[in-house]
């Protein structure tokens, strides 16, 4: 698929908003009615174990022409399950070696850019034009995904995978988060399971165990160039803890969170640095408050931080807390994810999300930022009147990396004809009215 040029499309300033428009596909329906041709070779992996930018750009090839031109449970026909293997398991071993808050250091003298991007749930013809437009990861740009890979789009795995593919051949240029989709419960309603299963048949669970171990590797947040604070969710509260006595002669002291604490704080990032995030489903509680926070926590315009009601999950915060944050650590942005167009709406006082990005509050030290790279989104709807929301993604520039330059797309239209994973007629809300009960774990 040809793409127009990225620097064609590229804003001179901070202020520009102009909107990139993809071309349509080349893919008629004719097309995709037709029965494949042999089509490209099946993925293999590289005999020396060094995956390539062009093992990662054929890699997105097959994977796009395999969207269009055959059904779902004959992918394993051309990304055959012992790739996936391999890719998997040596992406897991960096992911899991990364810290919970990753330091994106630019170092001195990079002249190259930042590309931080949002949700994209598995809009993979979508995030192949964000590529195109932004330009490759290498070693003038580097990029942040901000989580939620995955689930209500058709094509969660394909679009996990590139990604991937991306962090193991430019482990320092390519920084996957997580974000609150990447967990055992959303993917089981939302539709990431049944797609992973049905691609792979008789080896799905394998595929889809695989993933979930994946998942558990992600880290939590990041601050890019000391400056910009990213994490899928946002802020997170801090979680006292009591030393209980220790009896003479015995070298640990256990920890004891304190109960009786009822008001909430702002955590640290030394309290995030230490959380522990392979958890990857309620029960929310003790220490494991944290990465809950970081993933489902939502912005208010109500000062304080209070439950999150709505979602039943996380923390609202207010313009005074992100101002707390930013003054701080010394940070200038909180760029976060999290909420498309169909949550917005139930919003007030916040502003759709119909141009892909919101400012939500602008305060003394810096602003905070809602990202969101999934345009049309979601790709199935119940209602005749879609939001047909734009997209954006973010690019941050040198010196201090921390002004927002803004990039619109549109979606690339016609997507090919694919079938829910979902029942998206009965699953409308965004995350809302979560079933808590289900999402624990049944006691062995």
């Amino acid at each position: 698929m040809a793409y127009p040029s990225p620097s064609s499309n590229t804003p001179s300033d901070v202020d520009d908003n102009s909107s990139v428009m993809p071309p349509s596909s080349s893919s008629t329906s004719a097309d995709l009615d037709r029965p494949p041709d042999d089509g490209p070779a099946p993925v293999s992996w590289p005999e020396d174990g060094l995956v390539t930018p062009s093992w990662a750009r054929d890699l997105i090839s097959t994977l796009d022409w395999a969207s269009r031109r055959i059904p779902p449970s004959d992918l394993p026909r051309f990304l055959p399950v012992e790739v996936f293997d391999r890719l998997v398991l040596t992406a897991s071993k960096l992911l899991h070696k990364e810290p919970n808050l990753l330091r994106v250091e630019v170092g001195e003298g990079f002249s190259g850019e930042v590309v931080v991007v949002g949700d994209v749930h598995g809009q993979l013809h979508d995030v192949i034009f964000l590529f195109e437009d932004a330009g490759f990861p290498g070693d003038d740009r580097i990029f942040v995904f901000n989580g939620d890979y995955v689930d209500r789009g058709a094509w969660g795995l394909e679009t996990f995978l590139i990604l991937l593919a991306w962090k193991v051949c430019l482990p320092d240029r390519v920084y996957l988060l997580r974000g609150n989709h990447e967990s055992k419960y959303c993917t089981s309603v939302y539709g990431f399971e049944k797609e992973v299963l049905t691609k792979y048949g008789d080896k799905g669970k394998h595929v889809y165990r695989k993933c979930l171990g994946c998942f558990e590797g992600l880290p939590l947040a990041s601050i890019i160039a000391g400056r910009v604070y990213t994490a899928h969710g946002g802020l997170f509260r801090s979680i006292p803890v009591t030393p209980s006595k220790r009896s003479k002669g015995k070298k640990n002291r256990r920890i004891h969170l304190n109960p009786e604490v009822s008001t909430l704080s702002l955590g640290s990032l030394e309290e995030l640095s230490k959380a522990r995030r392979s958890v990857l489903d309620p029960p929310w509680e003790g220490l494991n408050l944290i990465p809950g926070d970081v993933l489902w926590s939502d912005p208010s315009m109500n000062p304080g931080l209070s439950p999150n009601t709505e979602r039943g999950i996380g923390l609202l915060w207010g313009p005074d807390c992100t101002e707390e944050f930013l003054k701080k650590y010394q940070l200038k942005l909180i760029i976060r994810s999290h909420e498309g167009p169909d949550a917005r709406e139930k919003r007030p006082g916040l502003s759709g999300m119909d141009e892909g990005y919101t400012i939500d509050h602008v305060v003394e030290s810096g602003k905070l930022i809602t990202l969101f790279s999934a345009p049309d989104y979601p790709q199935f709807q119940a209602t005749g009147d879609r939001y047909r929301n734009k997209a954006a993604y973010i690019v941050l520039k040198p010196p201090d990396f921390d002004t927002p330059v803004f990039h619109t797309f549109v979606a690339v239209v016609p997507r090919p004809k694919a079938n829910p994973y979902y029942d998206f007629e009965y699953v409308i809300d965004s995350d809302e009215e979560l079933d808590l009960a289900a999402m624990v774990p049944a006691a062995p």
